[in-house]
C-alpha cells in the first residue's frame, strides 16, 4: 500500500510542478515566437531584443500568478505532510 501511496505522490509532484510552471513557459513560448516572427520580418537579429521582453512578461506573469501559485505548492505541501502518517509502516 505505501508503494502506491508513493507513486501517487510522485506523480502529484509531477503534475503539480507542469501546472505551476505552465503560466511562465507559455508566456516565454509566445513572446519568444512573436518576437521571433518580428525580427524575421525585420531582419533584426539583435539578441537583446529577444530576451528582455521575454523577461519582462515572464517576470510579469510570475508577480500576477504567484498568489495562485504558492496556494497551489502550499495545499500540495499540506496534503503531504498529512500523508506521513500513512507511508511510515
Amino acid at each position: 500500500m505505501a508503494a502506491a501511496e508513493l507513486t501517487r505522490l510522485a506523480a502529484e509532484s509531477l503534475y503539480l510542478v507542469l501546472l505551476v510552471s505552465a503560466p511562465a513557459l507559455g508566456v516565454a513560448l509566445v513572446v519568444g515566437f512573436a518576437l521571433g516572427l518580428l525580427q524575421a520580418v525585420t531582419q533584426v537579429q539583435e539578441q537583446t531584443l529577444a530576451f528582455v521582453p521575454k523577461l519582462v512578461a515572464v517576470a510579469l506573469v510570475l508577480a500576477v500568478a504567484a498568489p495562485w501559485m504558492s496556494g497551489e505548492i502550499v495545499r500540495f505541501t499540506d496534503s503531504l505532510w498529512r500523508a506521513i502518517p500513512q507511508l511510515v509502516p
